[in-house]
């Protein structure tokens, strides 16, 4: 009898399933029409598989630092099979060395920033400033706070849990990220709002 490959390490995460039809939605409009893509702190793999499928004509790259996260995406990989859908990369956004060796026309990063030290979105702009050619997008996805705008009271309650776990996540200021890219070469294009308090933002290299 042929071995079944090994699914069992798959994990889902509720909110994977609730968000990436809206994301879908805003990729399909600044996605290019050719390239890869590279997806950092993939969790799940969901994000990937899900993506992958709905843009055949992008190499999908899926990364994370955590050796669970990536036993499961290579699960959910072995499961759905499809051929744009690369092997994943172990990459810490706020390592100080270079990423690994690759190419991207385009990087994705989703519920990352706050759930990670400050170091990390510090990193991630490092390397999409290195990484991305001119006008190749740098697309965050997440709750953020927003001078001028009041913070819905969901999201100072997940802010509080998230700062009870680790005291270097939270929430960030879209000006610190902003000011985070704009010192490594990547200039703000658009904040899209999302369901459930959540941004879309988009910055673009020089």
């Amino acid at each position: 009898m042929t071995a079944q490959p090994p699914y069992t390490a798959r994990r889902s995460a509720p909110a994977a399933l609730r968000n990436r039809a809206p994301i879908a939605a805003v990729l399909r409009d600044v996605l290019p029409e050719r390239g890869v893509v590279l997806e950092l702190a993939s969790g799940t793999g969901e994000h990937a598989v899900h993506f992958a499928g709905l843009f055949p004509h992008l190499a999908w790259q899926p990364s994370d630092p955590d050796p669970d996260s990536l036993a499961s995406i290579r699960a959910w990989r072995a499961a759905e099979r499809l051929p744009n859908l690369r092997e994943p990369l172990r990459l810490d956004a706020a390592a100080a060395k270079a990423w690994p060796a690759l190419a991207a026309d385009a990087i994705l990063c989703i519920n990352m920033v706050h759930i990670s030290p400050w170091t990390a979105t510090q990193g991630l702009m490092r390397g999409a400033g290195r990484l991305l050619g001119p006008g190749a997008p740098l697309i965050l996805y997440g709750p953020y706070r927003r001078d001028g705008v009041p913070t819905a009271p969901s999201n100072e309650a997940f802010d509080a849990s998230l700062r009870a776990r680790n005291p270097a996540w939270g929430l960030r200021a879209l000006d610190a990220v902003e000011s985070e890219a704009e010192a490594n070469g990547l200039a703000l294009d658009r904040v899209v709002e999302m369901p459930t308090n959540n941004l879309t933002i988009m910055f673009r290299r020089r």
